[in-house]
């Protein structure tokens, strides 16, 4: 079994009634929306992290203003030669305030695609899980940073 750890941290920026989504690009060519966010870099303080990646993927200046929680999500999947990996994905999330930029898409990165949507028109697209996470967490603020949001698979 190979284990995969990765560490990301992501953005819920709700405007005006309205949420900061990213167009995720899967290996397999489809498109899911997701918050805006990614991996972190060695060394890298996920604070800057959100901060940079939503820069990349929405051309936002965000300005990260409360913690909201850490998700972590635990999974199995084929690798090649038969291999199965054991990913574990922590995924840190800020609640964030656009305070500069243009929106604009990313070019040559994980996403194609930045939009704001109506809150209430979150639960018809095509999603992952993760904005539910983050939604929930935005709504309910639990002291211990906890979320318990269900939805589409992570």
């Amino acid at each position: 079994m190979h284990k995969e750890l990765r560490v990301a941290a992501y953005a819920v920026c709700v405007r005006d009634g309205q949420v900061l989504l990213a167009r995720w690009v899967a290996g397999d060519g489809s498109k899911r929306w997701t918050l805006p966010g990614g991996g972190m870099d060695h060394g890298e303080d996920p604070y800057d992290t959100v901060i940079r990646e939503a820069d990349e993927e929405t051309g936002y200046v965000v300005e990260p203003v409360v913690l909201l929680g850490v998700d972590s999500l635990r999974r199995r999947y084929p690798r090649r030669l038969g291999a199965v990996a054991d990913f574990h994905g922590l995924r840190i999330v800020y609640e964030g305030r656009v305070t500069g930029g243009e929106l604009r898409h990313e070019t040559d990165g994980s996403t194609d695609l930045a939009a704001w949507h109506p809150l209430e028109d979150v639960p018809d697209l095509d999603r992952v899980g993760l904005v539910d996470i983050g939604l929930e967490l935005w709504r309910t603020r639990p002291a211990d940073g906890h979320g318990h949001a269900a939805g589409p698979a992570h």
